[in-house]
């Protein structure tokens, strides 16, 4: 490895000395700063949030995944929380683990990451690693990232590159590979894809991530790991589209999709499974493909197929309202004056992320053909106002599930006695194939 800054920071970081630090404490962030803590490596998590810092510095948790006594024990080795970004000069790492969600006209919002870096830049110093693990489009790390760090930082530093080798800070792109609710896979487990500016930034990367992942892939460039991510979740919106766009066909033709779909599965080569629901969620797959899409268009290029997935998936909650309106309509009853009860916000079973869930947007659509909403969600005590919704709402207790002339499952925790719901409801509008294995004419599978 070239140079005596970037010696010394690898031997820091293979010695487990160097200083990480987290900016973004979220659903990404956090558990990556506890992968560090576990390893005894001393690690500081930044974030605006004060509620989040105190929280964090208290011992306590907001992630439903993450135990106190997890944060608990991660204190005792040495972590911490803060919202001074002046304590950003003390980390030897500096990995930015922020929200990039679509605008209002489904375009990239990228502020969360210009105004993290831009209060990176004057903080840096030589010989640091800035990492952006953020989802992004290929060209974000290179095109705005450095640019941003060299601009702002005030004291002529420079990020190294590959031509001369010559700069003072290294810059590179890992994706993040969080799955949320996924406890079949250890976090440690998931590879670790890293492309830097160059290919000492690349190699520190890995070294870096080599300490709490057990397997790093290096690639050869930023922009090539930012299209892995992009791509991988674009695979999972396409599939999705195509199984949603199946049960709609399938739902005319008197078959069973999910029948289908697990006798399909039998065959041992060619074939992954992908599940129908009532609509995408989450901070990845409903927003990766527009990032993607918009970014070709720089290029002169359409991608025709993906934003096509984007559009079926897109309208799967108005295909569960009038799915939901017409099982009422068989009930000699409209959705208007209906009183219709949401099982299951979050986006999908038994976690407490509302990112983007379909939920939201089911119940925007009801109340406004007049059904009268609630919900019931044992991870949302109240869901208030967020980017592109306003409810204001607050769970209620499904011990009064007769009362509703409609019960529709959107989300099938596993804390949901199904079987019950089913006797002392009315009618069952199921999006998530809760109900399999009961069989009951209450039931309207969508």
């Amino acid at each position: 490895m070239a140079g005596s800054q970037a010696q010394e920071l690898k031997q820091r970081i293979e010695s487990r000395t160097a200083r990480v630090g987290i900016i973004g404490l979220g659903y990404v962030g956090l558990p990556l700063a506890l992968l560090f803590s576990e390893k005894r490596i001393p690690v500081t998590g930044f974030d605006i949030d004060e509620a989040k810092v105190k929280t964090l510095n208290s011992g306590g948790s907001y992630i439903v995944r993450i135990s106190p006594a997890e944060i608990a024990r991660a204190r005792s080795n040495g972590f911490d929380a803060t919202s001074d970004y002046d304590r950003l000069r003390e980390m030897d790492v500096v990995l930015i683990c922020v929200p990039t969600p679509l605008n209002e006209y489904h375009e990239p919002d990228l502020s969360y990451i210009t105004n993290t870096v831009e209060a990176v830049a004057p903080r840096l110093r030589a010989g640091q690693l800035i990492v952006l693990e953020s989802t992004t489009y290929p060209g974000t790390t290179e095109e705005i990232v450095v640019p941003l760090l060299e601009k702002g930082n005030g004291t002529g530093l420079s990020v190294v590159r590959g031509d001369d080798g010559k700069g003072d800070v290294y810059v590179a792109f890992s994706p993040e590979r969080e799955d949320p609710g996924n406890d079949t896979v250890a976090r440690q487990d998931i590879p670790k894809v890293v492309g830097g500016v160059d290919a000492v930034a690349t190699q520190l990367g890995c070294a870096l991530y080599g300490c709490i992942f057990n397997r790093t892939i290096p690639v050869s460039k930023p922009a090539v790991a930012e299209m892995t991510k992009l791509l991988e979740n674009i695979y999972r919106a396409v599939n999705i589209a195509l199984v949603n766009e199946l049960k709609q066909l399938c739902a005319r033709m008197d078959i069973d999709i999910f029948e289908v779909i697990n006798a399909a599965k039998t065959k041992p080569f060619g074939f992954q499974p992908f599940y129908p629901g009532p609509g995408l969620g989450g901070h990845c797959i409903p927003i990766d493909p527009f990032y993607l899409s918009w970014k070709a268009k720089q290029f002169d290029f359409r991608t025709r197929f993906i934003e096509l997935a984007g559009e079926i998936n897109g309208r799967m909650p108005y295909y569960v309202v009038d799915e939901t309106a017409a099982a009422l309509n068989e009930h000699r009853k409209p959705l208007k004056g209906s009183r219709v009860l949401v099982v299951g916000m979050a986006y999908k079973r038994d976690i407490d992320d509302l990112r983007e869930s379909p939920s939201l947007t089911i119940i925007e659509l009801l109340q406004r053909r007049g059904a009268l909403v609630d919900y019931n969600d044992p991870f949302f005590p109240t869901v208030g106002r967020g980017r592109h919704y306003d409810l204001h709402m607050s769970s209620v207790p499904l011990d009064k599930i007769g009362e509703y002339d409609c019960v529709l499952i959107v989300t099938d925790h596993s804390s949901y006695d199904v079987a019950a719901i089913v006797r002392d409801a009315q009618l069952v509008v199921d999006t998530r194939n809760a109900t399999r294995g009961i069989d009951s004419p209450k039931i309207v599978r969508c």
